[in-house]
């Protein structure tokens, strides 16, 4: 049963509004800073970020603090009943720290030290960096630690990056003494003995280098994993005086989001650094209206990231931090949201669990790079523009939907999208090495029930499997220890699983597994795969489904990949229809215990995935947010207190649109209509938020 989470601190009422604003930008402008507070309340906003890369602001010389202009920022703010999310500024430091302190700058892969400059350019390993950054978080927990407005800590921004200096290489082989104990356990793992690579002294291991080693994909491996551990390690110091001094201020700090454009997640696992927040929030900057993907589509790419932070916490709300409300500056074409998107964008934040919407930024700088980043006040300064309206529009509905804060979701499907085993897959020198598709693949099974309404967990391969029905586990090439038995008591208790071709071929050392793939999971899925075909784009292929308990039949076509596999205890349901492995397996079930596990052994056309899901639905009796067929371009999306669902109806195509409402008593939450079973009318980028009681 769905529950309500109790708000992260106990002034948040409602749903946030607002973001990021930088009145140290603006000292010299007080008339400015005066007339931001006028139209903070014209822009029906609630909520700001203060501080993010303040720091020579607060501390322009070194043990010289300046915090007059912070206080007067936050009494004005309390004072006009918003609320404050204060930043650490630890993601940019001053000046004279990195001229009187030069190991604090970061050193790169080719073993240069970074001058000063940008932001992000240090070392998470110096003594020196971190003592500073404990000093200026000590002093803002002190000053701050009763002030009325203060509901959240930002910890420093978007962390991201690696720093190969000196202290940082010493921490590395700490961390790997520490997981292997010996240098034999070592090259083991890392399978050293390729080129001739085999170390004889820690001291000879250094991390990856384009100048250097990087070819050996444990070690690259492993230093990924070193990176976000000691990423998560200097957050921890970061948040110590907060903790000590501010126990009841809960602490976040802003993930990056993913789309198949975007390299993934700037290579920290989020996985494991979400277990370290409070409330999870991230940074959300979709291309809309491009010309390489349709609208429909990249909603759904969104609504799989947006799901990703949903799931970090067992659906518990998170925040978008930072989204939008026109454009950005650093897509390859900086295209305008057209009038109704940012609306839409914001209600399906809202859909896939969001409780804010806050922007970077609020007004645009005059000068730097980010002086052309969209922001709610344009450089002309007032509120007659049509992206300030539309931000107003979206705070007043905020205010209209506040009641759905708290609210979530339990789905009783999950897919399975990892980081490590991205790392891994992306490593290796194997199918199309530039780009192996596999978040793409994640999304593309993950739409099929996007299209249908049926809410997703997008879970790591440690999570508990134990509460869902169905269980998707796309392009699994690595399998760490315990999961294959996890995989297994799932579907002996009754589970259905879905794995896909290049599964079970890596250990979590990226050491392929002995004696057929797929390794650990060969058992449970009943196949042995002998060999994979790389298509070219203008190779076909396709699957023929012969009598099956699906219900489905006729042909789909296959691209890009085709895995060769063997059934042993599985029951075949389709087959090759062209090549030299005509007639071989192309999708198998294997009955284990109370469940079953289909294997999928070739990538297949979209409406494969639509009609295979769709029959896996109805057999498992997997419910939808309503009980209806959803027009194409259409979402429709439920959160629920266990009381009262609110179901989203949106729509992303780009022309209007029907939906026929099944029948029940709904109430309109934005016009306070009541609604059952007639048409619902949605223009372009329209959408309705509907209210019913609970469908236990």
């Amino acid at each position: 049963m769905t529950k309500k989470y109790a708000p992260f601190h106990p002034a948040v009422t409602g749903l946030l509004h607002g973001g990021d604003y930088n009145p140290d930008q603006w000292l010299d402008y007080p008339e400015i800073i005066q007339e931001d507070y006028r139209l903070m309340k014209l822009a029906n906003c609630n909520a700001f970020t203060l501080n993010v890369f303040g720091w020579s602001a607060i501390e322009p010389e070194e043990g010289r603090y300046e915090f007059g202009w912070l206080d007067r920022i936050m009494d004005d703010l309390a004072a006009r009943n918003m609320k404050v999310i204060l930043a650490t500024p630890s993601g940019a430091r001053p000046a004279w720290m990195s001229a009187k302190y030069p190991e604090v700058l970061r050193v790169e892969g080719n073993r240069q030290r970074n001058l000063h400059g940008l932001r992000h350019n240090h070392c998470f390993t110096s003594p020196v960096y971190r003592e500073k950054t404990r000093e200026i978080n000590t002093k803002l927990a002190e000053r701050y630690k009763d002030h009325p407005a203060l509901i959240l800590w930002h910890i420093s921004n978007e962390f991201g990056g690696e720093c190969h200096c000196g202290l940082c290489q010493e921490a590395f082989r700490g961390w790997l003494k520490q997981k292997y104990e010996t240098l034999d356990k070592l090259n083991h793992a890392w399978w050293t003995g390729f080129w001739s690579h085999r170390f004889s002294a820690w001291e000879q291991i250094e991390s990856p280098a384009p100048h250097g080693e990087n070819q050996v994909h444990g070690h690259n491996l492993d230093w990924r994993r070193f990176v976000t551990d000691q990423t998560i390690d200097f957050y921890r110091n970061e948040i110590a005086p907060l903790r000590e001094i501010t126990p009841d201020i809960p602490v976040t700090t802003n993930f990056m989001g993913n789309y198949p454009h975007m390299s993934p997640f700037l290579g920290l696992d989020y996985a494991k650094f979400g277990k370290e927040v409070d409330v999870v929030s991230w940074d959300s900057y979709p291309a809309w209206h491009s010309d390489f993907q349709q609208t429909a589509d990249l909603a759904a790419d969104v609504a799989f990231v947006h799901d990703i932070y949903r799931s970090m916490k067992g659906g518990q709300p998170f925040l978008v931090m930072e989204n939008t409300p026109s454009l950005v500056n650093w897509h390859n074409v900086n295209k305008l949201k057209r009038p109704g998107m940012h609306a839409l964008s914001a209600v399906q934040s809202l859909a896939h669990g969001a409780d804010s919407i806050l922007y970077f930024q609020w007004r645009k700088g005059r000068g730097a790079s980010e002086k052309f980043h969209g922001a709610v006040v344009d450089h002309s300064g007032h509120e007659h523009t049509r992206v300030f309206r539309e931000v107003a529009e979206v705070g007043d509905m905020l205010q209209k939907l506040g009641e759905i804060r708290g609210t979530s979701v339990e789905p009783e499907v999950a897919l399975i999208y990892d980081w490590e085993n991205q790392w891994a897959m992306d490593d290796a020198q194997a199918l199309k090495p530039r780009e192996k598709g596999y978040i793409a693949t994640c999304q593309t099974h993950y739409k099929a029930f996007w299209k249908r309404g049926i809410p997703v967990d997008i879970i790591d391969m440690d999570r508990d499997f134990s509460g869902y029905k169905l269980l998707i586990a796309p392009m699994l090439y690595m399998v760490r220890p315990g999961v294959a038995e996890r995989l297994e008591q799932f579907v002996q208790q009754g589970g259905t699983l879905v794995v896909t071709y290049w599964s079970g071929i890596v250990d979590e050392n990226d050491l392929t597994f002995l004696g057929g793939f797929p390794g650990p999971l060969r058992k449970l899925l009943g196949i042995w795969a002998e060999e994979i075909d790389t298509l070219y784009e203008t190779d076909r292929n396709s699957i023929r489904f012969h009598q099956n308990g699906l219900g489905l039949e006729g042909a789909y076509e296959a691209g890009e990949y085709c895995e060769v596999i063997h059934a042993e205890t599985a029951k075949v349901l389709a087959e090759y229809e062209q090549d030299y492995y005509k007639g071989s397996p192309a999708l198998t079930i294997n009955t284990f215990g109370q469940g079953a596990a289909y294997y999928i052994a070739s990538r297949n056309e979209a409406r494969f995935q639509d009609e295979f899901y769709g029959k896996l639905v109805g057999q498992l009796g997997i419910g939808q947010a309503l009980d209806m067929e959803v027009p194409e371009g259409i979402s429709v999306q439920q959160r629920s207190d266990g009381e009262h669902d609110y179901i989203f109806i949106m729509n992303f195509a780009d022309s209007a649109k029907q939906v026929k409402l099944p029948d029940g008593q709904f109430q309109d939450l934005l016009d306070q209509t009541g609604r059952s079973g007639e048409p619902l009318e949605l223009p372009a980028y329209g959408y309705a938020v509907l209210k019913r009681d609970a469908i236990r």
